[in-house]
């Protein structure tokens, strides 16, 4: 269908070119011809966000342009979320996962453009948000079902809450239940 391809590519560009109102307009578009809400979503935006990501790894483009490429998405998204949601869809989780910072640090950057990656891959992300305790992460963990906990630390201080985690999982008989992944400035490879 010719015009549902146009749409699909115009979600992706609206995304690509970090324009809010071209991928809500496009959104709306998708909608009013009856181009599926989870495939708009799916082969739309979030394609436009995996290729901004792809961008970003290259060194193409920087931090900013992925966040507004990212809040282009997601202003799209609330516009298609509410008839996916009356159709009964569910976008294809590839994972969940329970994503954080870890307990003393404030910093959320890298933590908000990782979600926003994992999401535009499909995973169901719950953020526990910045300075938040281990216990919260576990807790989070088991309440979702959670394959992974990502925890982030900025600072050299504050990299040894993500230790902190590991330790309290194995104290909890839960080392293994969930794969960790930490990252942020301070971590190696």
């Amino acid at each position: 269908m010719e015009k549902e391809e146009t749409i699909l590519r115009e979600l992706r560009e609206a995304v690509l070119a970090y324009d809010e109102n071209r991928a809500k307009e496009a959104a709306k578009r998708a909608l009013e011809t009856g181009v599926d809400p989870l495939k708009a979503v799916e082969e739309g935006l979030a394609k436009g966000l995996r290729e901004a990501g792809s961008q970003f790894e290259k060194g193409e483009i920087f931090i900013p342009h992925l966040m507004v490429a990212a809040e282009a998405m997601k202003a799209a998204f609330k516009i298609l979320e509410p008839e996916i949601s009356k159709r009964g869809q569910k976008i294809r989780a590839r994972g969940t996962v329970v994503m954080g910072t870890i307990e003393g640090d404030l910093h959320d950057i890298g933590k908000n453009l990782v979600s926003l990656m994992l999401e535009a891959s499909g995973f169901k992300v719950h953020d526990v948000g910045r300075d938040t305790p281990v216990d919260v992460f576990i807790e989070k963990a088991k309440e979702t079902n959670a394959d992974i906990i990502g925890v982030s630390a900025l600072m050299t201080t504050t990299m040894i809450g993500q230790q902190r985690l590991i330790e309290r999982l194995k104290e909890l008989n839960l080392y293994g239940r969930f794969k960790v992944m930490v990252g942020g400035a301070s971590v190696t490879e």
